[in-house]
C-alpha cells in the first residue's frame, strides 16, 4: 500500500511538473515581439546620444570574428590598448561582429567574453553596436585555429555568419534562433550596448572576390526569410536598444526602387543605417534619400580613401545632417584592410602608399596625424541637429 501511495504521489508530482513546464513554454511562445520603434521613440533615443563616431572594430591580432572571440585567442590586452586609442581621438562607439558558431561552441563562455569586452569598452567611454549575422567574404566558417592571412590581400580570412550550410538548411533555424535570442536577451537592458545590427550586407553576393563562385546558389532566396525571422527573434526579447540592418548598394531614392530585402531592412529597423564608400556628394545624396523615414541615421560603413570616401570629406556632411559615422577599419593588422578590394585580383607586394582603410599602425602611430587631428576636432565639436 505504501509503495502504491508513493507511486501515485510521484506520478502526481511528475504531472504537475510537466504542466508547469508546458505553461512556461506556452508563455514563451505567446510573447509577442515589441513593435518597431516609431519615429518619435527613435528620435527620442537619438537625442540622448552624442554625435556617434567610431570604427568597425576587431583587434589587429584577429583575422576574423572567430579569432577575435574564441577563448584561445581572445586578446583583451590588445582590445584594451586599441580601444584606448579610439578614446584618445574622441571616438565613442564601435561596430563589432559576433558569430553564430561561437554560440554553438560555448554559449556561456561566449556571453562571458562579450561581457568582458563591454567592460573594456565602457572603461574607454565606447558603446558598441553588436552585429549578429554577416553575408560577406568566406561562406565556409570553421571553428578552431584560423588560417594565416594571405599576404597583401584585403580581409583574406573574414567569414560569413551563418555560413553556406547554416543558411541553406532550415533545420538549423532553431539553433540560430537560440543564438539571436540568447545574445540579445542577455544584454537587452545593458546600457553598455548602443544598438543591435541584425545582418551585415545580407544581399552581398561577393562578386569579384575569391568567394563569389563558392556562394550558395540563389543565396538571396535563403537570406530573405531568415532576415525576417531574425528581426522578429531580436524584438521578441524586447531589447531597450534599437535593432537595425544597413542598406548598402542600390537605389534607395523611392520605395518602388527597393528590393524585397531592402524593404525588410528599412521597414524593420528602429533606426536607419546604411553604408557608403563613395565621396561626400554621394553620401549627402543618400542621406537625403533616407530622410523620408524621419528616423535617426547612422552610416555604419564608410572610408575608402582611394574611392574619395575620407574622414575630411564625409564627417562634415554627417555633422551637418546629424548622422552618426562608423568607418571601416581601425588598426592595421591581420585583416589587412590597408589593401584595396582589388587585391583579390591584383598582386600587391608592399604596403600601398594610400591606405584603403584603417587609421593606426599596430604600435599606435597614426597613418596620418592630420587625419586623426581632424577626427578629434569633429568628434569633440558641438553637434548640430539636421534631422
Amino acid at each position: 500500500m505504501k509503495l502504491t501511495k508513493l507511486y501515485l504521489l510521484a506520478l502526481a508530482c511528475c504531472l504537475i511538473t510537466q504542466s508547469c513546464f508546458k505553461k512556461e513554454a506556452a508563455k514563451v511562445s505567446e510573447v509577442k515581439p515589441r513593435a518597431v520603434w516609431s519615429k518619435e521613440k527613435a528620435n527620442a533615443w537619438y537625442s540622448q546620444q552624442p554625435f556617434l563616431i567610431g570604427p568597425n572594430f576587431s583587434p589587429s591580432t584577429a583575422i576574423n570574428q572567430l579569432e577575435m572571440w574564441q577563448t584561445e585567442t581572445f586578446d583583451t590586452a590588445t582590445i584594451n590598448r586599441e580601444l584606448g586609442w579610439a578614446e584618445q581621438i574622441g571616438m565613442n562607439t564601435a561596430r563589432v561582429y559576433l558569430h553564430d558558431l561561437l554560440w554553438q561552441q560555448d554559449s556561456a563562455g561566449f556571453l562571458k567574453r562579450i561581457d568582458t569586452f563591454l567592460n573594456i569598452a565602457q572603461r574607454h567611454n565606447i558603446k558598441p553596436m553588436l552585429v549578429i549575422f554577416d553575408s560577406v567574404w568566406d561562406p565556409h566558417p570553421k571553428l578552431g585555429k584560423q588560417r594565416e592571412p594571405r599576404p597583401h590581400v584585403h580581409n583574406s580570412g573574414w567569414v560569413q555568419s551563418p555560413g553556406y550550410n547554416g543558411l541553406q538548411d532550415s533545420t538549423q533555424y532553431p539553433r540560430l534562433e537560440r543564438y539571436v535570442k540568447g545574445v540579445i536577451a542577455r544584454f537587452a537592458d545593458d546600457p553598455r550596448v548602443l544598438a543591435w545590427d541584425i545582418w551585415n550586407e545580407p544581399y552581398n553576393l561577393n562578386h569579384g572576390s575569391a568567394y563569389g563562385k563558392q556562394e550558395l546558389p540563389n543565396k538571396l532566396d535563403y537570406v530573405l526569410p531568415l532576415l525576417r525571422k531574425s528581426f522578429v527573434w531580436a524584438r521578441s526579447v524586447n531589447p531597450a536598444q534599437p535593432v537595425t540592418a544597413a542598406v548598402w548598394a542600390g537605389n534607395w531614392s523611392v520605395e518602388d526602387s527597393l528590393t524585397a530585402i531592402q524593404k525588410v531592412m528599412l521597414a524593420e529597423s528602429d533606426i536607419i543605417t546604411f553604408h557608403n564608400y563613395d565621396g561626400p556628394q554621394e553620401l549627402e545624396k543618400r542621406i537625403n534619400w533616407l530622410k523620408r523615414y524621419g528616423k535617426p541615421m547612422i552610416c555604419t560603413e564608410y572610408m575608402a580613401r582611394p574611392n574619395g570616401s575620407t574622414f575630411q570629406g564625409a564627417l562634415p556632411v554627417a555633422k551637418k545632417h546629424n548622422v552618426g559615422m562608423i568607418n571601416w577599419g581601425f588598426v592595421a593588422g591581420k585583416t589587412q584592410t590597408i589593401y584595396p578590394w582589388d587585391s583579390w585580383d591584383k598582386q600587391y607586394t608592399r604596403e600601398p602608399e594610400v591606405w584603403f582603410h584603417d587609421i593606426f599602425r599596430p604600435d599606435g602611430t597614426p597613418y596620418s596625424q592630420e587625419e586623426v587631428d581632424f577626427i578629434k576636432s569633429i568628434a569633440t565639436a558641438k553637434a548640430t541637429s539636421g534631422q
